[in-house]
């Protein structure tokens, strides 16, 4: 199968662009979004309050640990993370996958 050049060089810019900065996600949608489908009962406010929470927290760590990780890492767990089939992207999500390639890294090593 041919990739044609132009193919290619998108592809390099969409990884650059990922490499570059954490990608932006909607917390609140996402932490509604997933406290509805786990649970109806009357303490959802503070579900999602404790998602949102937790999410800043998470996008906050990889703002500032977004440079030590891989590119070939940020591009594939971004990927992941944002390809989720109607499921919100997750910064906990995020975070999590690049913790998990950087020790599979260690490990290896």
């Amino acid at each position: 199968m041919l990739i044609s050049f132009s193919t290619l060089v998108l592809a390099s810019q969409l990884i650059v662009t990922v490499a570059d900065n954490v990608p932006k996600f909607n917390i609140e949608r996402g932490c509604k979004v997933d406290s509805t489908a786990s649970s109806l009962d009357t303490g959802l406010d503070e579900t999602i309050k404790r998602c949102v929470h937790d999410e800043q927290r998470a996008q906050d760590q990889l703002q500032t640990q977004w440079p030590q990780f891989a590119t070939s890492d940020k591009a594939m767990c971004t990927s992941v993370t944002t390809e989720g089939g109607g499921v919100p992207p997750s910064y906990v999500e995020l975070l999590t996958c690049l913790q998990g390639q950087q020790l599979a890294k260690k490990l290896n090593k």
